[in-house]
């Protein structure tokens, strides 16, 4: 059975290129930086943002510091700066579960951070008088929440089906390599975009964020009413990566057959991580069973 090649930070490396592997701590660094800094972008945009003008800017702002975080750290950390995204890696067996925790825990503090920042300067403004009040207009809801009035099943549906499509791109993009014509500027720029188109849709149903962490942000500053309809955007999201997870997991090593074919060295795009063509990324212990390499991300 063919295994997907698993993200190239978080495999055991060929003892030549072990080394040279960012360490946990740079990478969960890097995570919480890029997430503090989409939460920021992505919600401080529209916080800032004359009523009257069009929620476009706040949409292409939000996919511009996706492909610029991107850009700037994926080749520490592989960028995910989504649980979504990361729980589509651990699905597809591109990261180990404990890896994938910690991103996840990296990105809540990240955004969090974003969020208070913004949140004390709101704070700041005599012209605001309830910080709360203006959070609840950038927070994700639904029912008398929503600008369309849209119901719980119609949010849960997008934000499942907007993750599904974010976590393939991304998946998809990430998983070629420069000898098939690839770039490592194709992921950043890809994901970007499609978070961009997303949140567009997003923003007219309830401010869809698919996103978890900016979700738990954006709702822990806000009114009351944000922490009791959170569960929507954190299920949704996670469940739809779940699915791109399992159809990427499912189609072997097409997404990602760059690492241990052909020869010469193989650049990972959006990564920049270089690894020997030809050497496996990992190797399964004697005696582990099908199952527990499954878990550990080593086996399709």
């Amino acid at each position: 059975m063919s295994s997907p090649a698993p993200a190239p930070h978080d495999v055991l490396l060929p003892s030549g290129l072990e080394a040279a592997r960012p360490g946990l701590l740079p990478r969960l660094g890097a995570e919480a930086f890029g997430t503090l800094f989409i939460v920021v972008a992505g919600l401080g945009v529209p916080l800032f943002t004359i009523p009257d003008s069009s929620p476009l800017p706040a949409a292409l702002a939000a996919g511009l510091a996706v492909t610029a975080a991107m850009l700037a750290f994926a080749h520490v950390s592989g960028g995910h700066f989504n649980p979504a995204i990361t729980a589509g890696h651990l699905v597809a067996g591109r990261i180990r579960p404990g890896a994938a925790a910690a991103y996840a825990g990296a990105q809540l503090v990240g955004a969090l951070a974003g969020a208070f920042a913004l949140y004390g300067i709101l704070r700041t403004l005599p012209g605001i008088a309830d910080s709360r009040t203006a959070f609840d207009t950038v927070t994700a809801g639904f029912g008398e929440h929503s600008i369309i009035q849209a119901p719980l099943a119609a949010a849960l549906l997008l934000e499942m089906l907007g993750a599904a499509i974010v976590v393939a791109v991304f998946l998809g993009t990430s998983g070629s390599d420069t000898r098939d014509g690839g770039s490592r500027y194709a992921a950043p720029v890809a994901v970007g975009l499609s978070f961009a188109v997303l949140l567009q849709l997003g923003q007219s149903v309830g401010n869809l964020p698919f996103n978890p962490a900016r979700a738990v942000a954006s709702a822990v500053f806000s009114s009351g009413w944000a922490l009791e309809q959170l569960w929507v955007f954190l299920a949704a999201p996670l469940l739809g990566a779940a699915i791109a997870g399992l159809v990427f997991r499912s189609m072997g090593t097409a997404a990602g057959a760059g690492a241990g074919a052909g020869a010469g060295a193989v650049v990972q795009a959006g990564t920049g991580e270089t690894t020997e063509a030809g050497e496996p990324a990992e190797t399964a212990e004697p005696g582990s069973s099908e199952a527990q390499e499954f878990f550990d991300g080593k086996r399709g």
